[in-house]
């Protein structure tokens, strides 16, 4: 797997990714509340949390009924508020430094406002695509994994070309194109999906990814260049040209599954940890 660390990409119309810190931000205060147990009531238990905000397909789809009190949003909006929620340290840290990494040029290239409605899009089409793919199933699926995911798929259209510092196999200092990256990136989940855990919401991540292939090329701004034709690349370092002047300017969706008897559930939400 490549981690990335570094584009070095500079903005082209945006001082600062302010959508990008927000959601950053955001996620990583609920989680430092859930860690530290300082949410109300029993939302500081994983069980609780998972069922009152996250995607669970047959609540959803109306075949199973959660206790009373849950979730606490309407089923449709936990396709939205699934996307805050993270259980683990690792799961959080991986979707906010593809966030980090990949998230602020794409912002630049969307405008805040529709990069906004392109993150949670491709949240909620990754959650759908987990749902329809498992419609019996149990298990709440959280994370920002199908976001991040669409956000990935969005950076390799505008910027196939942009050699990226990262880390394969979490160990191995590499710089080379995005595309090859981002590619690798595919393949290994396309993979998990088929062979992978349960545990991990695969399906959700390539829905995302789809998402965001198609929507890129909606929201993009107008003067937005596609496939890399503005990046100029010597020597390893990446410049975006603006203007007519020429200056340049400037992501895994866990499934908690819970015991088999809640087709109907009545009283109580038992979902185990993953192994």
């Amino acid at each position: 797997m490549f981690v990335p660390l570094y584009d070095g990409l500079a903005y082209r119309s945006i001082r600062m990714a302010g959508v990008t810190y927000s959601i950053l931000a955001l996620s990583c205060a609920l989680y430092a509340a859930y860690a530290m147990q300082w949410l109300p009531g029993d939302l500081n238990n994983e069980t609780w949390i998972s069922a009152a905000f996250g995607v669970i397909p047959t609540v959803l789809f109306g075949s199973a009924v959660l206790p009373d009190g849950l979730p606490l949003v309407p089923e449709a909006m936990t396709l939205l508020t699934s996307q805050f929620i993270h259980l683990s340290f690792l799961h959080l840290a991986g979707n906010m430094l593809f966030l980090l990494v990949f998230g602020d040029n794409v912002e630049d290239a969307m405008g805040h406002l529709r990069f906004a409605v392109f993150y949670g899009a491709c949240g909620a089409v990754g959650a759908l695509a987990y749902a329809a793919a498992n419609p019996d199933s149990l298990r709440p699926l959280v994370g920002a994994s199908g976001s991040v995911s669409g956000i990935i798929a969005a950076y390799l259209i505008l910027h196939p070309r942009v050699r990226l510092w990262g880390l394969f196999l979490s160990r191995i200092p590499l710089h080379l194109p995005a595309f090859w990256a981002i590619g690798f990136w595919v393949v290994f989940q396309i993979f998990q999906a088929w062979f992978g855990s349960d545990d991990v919401g695969w399906v959700a991540h390539l829905g995302g990814f789809a998402c965001g292939a198609v929507l890129v090329f909606v929201l993009r701004k107008p003067d937005q260049p596609l496939f890399g034709r503005e990046d100029d690349i010597e020597t390893g370092n990446v410049k975006a040209i603006t203007d007519e002047e020429g200056a340049g300017a400037q992501a895994f969706s866990n499934g908690y599954p819970p015991s088999a008897g809640m087709k109907t559930v009545s009283s109580a939400i038992m979902i185990d940890k993953p192994k």
